[in-house]
């Protein structure tokens, strides 16, 4: 018996883990699937390509053909080991616009506007050049940026936003998102910054803390409508640890909606129909699914100065062993230097766009790359309007369950991506890239129409690993928490992750899981929340404002 059972020890686990357990008093235990973060790609900032294409750390997860991508089956990467996503992801540290947390709130949601999520955010960073206006400067989450941007093809990616007419920006994370400009980090030391690294690890040895990893959750323990322990399976055995206080889901849209639904709450007849006797009715449970889908403009480079020999054995196992030896060299950074948020038309109130700058051109995850030099406009949709499902297929536990994101269902979405493989083309088309443009590799000059370009997107656009949702924050029948992240209908219950998300926002989601998990840890150990941020008077007076 514990006072608290977190299921999950990814982004949001961690920070639970780390926050609750702060009590002397209260008793954690914490459920991982994966194992322990051993490998020495995670620390290793450019090792996220090698554990993409090792698949080592990923819970192997496909989607259904989907309907509106030519029926494709799509590979959903998903870290399955100690601090979860965050030991394999591309360590980009984003919040997402203001007025994505704002919705939120509009949406009845208490708290979670962004001048209430803000202190939180700041609460987690702990920024390498100490805190300001907009950052933290001494929590857990370590964050950087690099010194200078030093790339020739990087700088001509910021020049040609000038050229272009679109708006810089100084941080992504500040007062204005839109525009070009240095990307901030999750890296501290030459090494990934996981949520374990941050949150988990250094409080490992503490005697209220039991860290449970090869550990899956089979099923929530209900009685009498509450939560009171959780049932998983370790070493071919079934297993029982019963709760205190509560329970809290944290393994994402994927894990979360699914345990809720082999626990029998969710829809009775899908329920029944997999062999899982219903328990509680909640329609929302696995609906609301939304993702961020990514394509690229990708061109070869006339100067054989992009980062493909890194790639290459000799040059990859250089760089491993400079890495190694001096922790020093290419295989310290994440190998993005720059970024753009972009709105695809004038009117809307913020950026509908994300653009990464990439030094290399490669398919299908990076799994493949392309054997030439050159360079990407990649970019995805930051605010979809298609909807998903993660719907269980039976009550077996070890069975992925059904994800079916329906990208580009909406025909707003099919419309921002078209105008975001325009708009890349314009910025690579500028004068600031005459030096190093090649031809173009995709879509390839010959996709010049609208159907072409739709047709491009559909065949080669993956997923960007930032799915939410299915365990959405509100108050309608399709809810599935209230603002408190508490499940409706469920005492002793909450899920605190990125499934709770009612609206998915523009920008990467490491950053945001975290801040609701330490949200939710005011929350769960009946703390006041964190005093409302208040954007500084010379931002406010300078009309450069939060909601703009």
């Amino acid at each position: 018996m514990v006072d608290y059972i977190v299921v999950g020890a990814g982004s949001a686990g961690c920070v639970l883990a780390n926050r609750l357990s702060a009590d002397p008093h209260a008793t954690v235990a914490v459920l991982e699937a994966g194992g322990k973060d051993r490998n020495m790609f995670i620390k290793m900032p450019a090792g996220y390509l090698a554990l993409m294409k090792s698949g080592a750390l990923d819970w192997g997860y496909h989607t259904e053909p989907e309907p509106h991508m030519d029926g494709r089956v799509m590979f959903w990467p998903r870290g399955k080991v100690l601090g979860g996503s965050s030991a394999v992801n591309g360590m980009v540290y984003i919040r997402g616009h203001a007025s994505d947390y704002d919705m939120w709130a509009q949406l009845g949601n208490r708290g979670w506007s962004y001048d209430d999520c803000m202190p939180y955010f700041k609460r987690s960073e702990g920024r390498e050049t100490g805190a300001s206006d907009y950052h933290g400067g001494d929590g857990p989450l370590l964050t950087s940026r690099m010194a200078a941007i030093t790339h020739p093809l990087t700088k001509a990616w910021l020049e040609a936003g000038l050229q272009g007419g679109f708006p810089m920006t100084d941080d992504f994370n500040g007062a204005q998102q839109e525009g070009f400009g240095p990307v901030d980090s999750t890296i501290a030391g030459n090494q990934r910054a996981s949520a374990a690294r941050c949150y988990l690890h250094p409080v490992m040895n503490r005697p209220n803390l039991q860290v449970i990893t090869n550990a899956l959750a089979s099923r929530v323990l209900i009685e009498h409508g509450r939560a009171v322990g959780v049932e998983y399976l370790k070493g071919g055995r079934v297993h029982t640890m019963r709760a205190e206080r509560e329970v809290i889901l944290s393994g994402g849209a994927i894990n979360s909606p699914q345990l809720l639904q082999l626990s029998g709450i969710g829809e009775g007849d899908h329920l029944l129909s997999v062999g899982v006797k219903p328990v509680h009715e909640l329609k929302g449970v696995g609906h609301n699914l939304q993702d961020h889908l990514a394509a690229g403009v990708k061109q070869f480079c006339t100067q054989p100065i992009s980062f493909l020999p890194h790639t290459r054995p000799i040059g990859a196992t250089k760089a491993l062993l400079q890495y190694m030896l001096t922790k020093t060299g290419p295989a310290t950074s994440h190998g993005l230097e720059a970024m753009a948020f972009v709105k695809s038309r004038p009117e809307i109130i913020a950026p509908d766009l994300q653009y990464f700058f990439v030094l290399l051109i490669y398919d299908d995850h990076g799994r493949k790359i392309t054997n030439e030099h050159g360079f990407m406009a990649y970019f995805n949709l930051a605010r979809p309007e298609s909807r998903g499902t993660i719907m269980i297929r039976s009550n077996d536990p070890r069975q992925h369950p059904a994800i079916q994101p329906n990208y580009l269902e909406a025909r707003e979405d099919v419309r921002v991506m078209r105008d975001g493989i325009r708009t890349g083309r314009q910025i690579l088309a500028q004068k600031a890239f005459d030096p190093y443009r090649g031809e173009e590799y995709g879509p390839g000059r010959q996709a010049t129409s609208d159907a072409d370009i739709d047709a491009y997107v559909r065949q080669t656009a993956e997923t960007i690993y930032h799915p939410v949702g299915t365990c959405k924050m509100g108050s309608d029948p399709m809810a599935v928490v209230d603002d408190h992240l508490r499940v409706h209908g469920v005492e002793g219950l909450r899920v605190a992750d990125a499934s709770i998300m009612p609206r998915l926002v523009s920008g990467n989601t490491n950053a945001p899981t975290i801040m609701i998990a330490e949200k939710a840890a005011d929350m769960i150990l009946d703390r006041p929340s964190l005093a409302p941020f208040r954007a500084p008077a010379a931002r406010a007076a300078s009309g450069v404002g939060l909601r703009h």
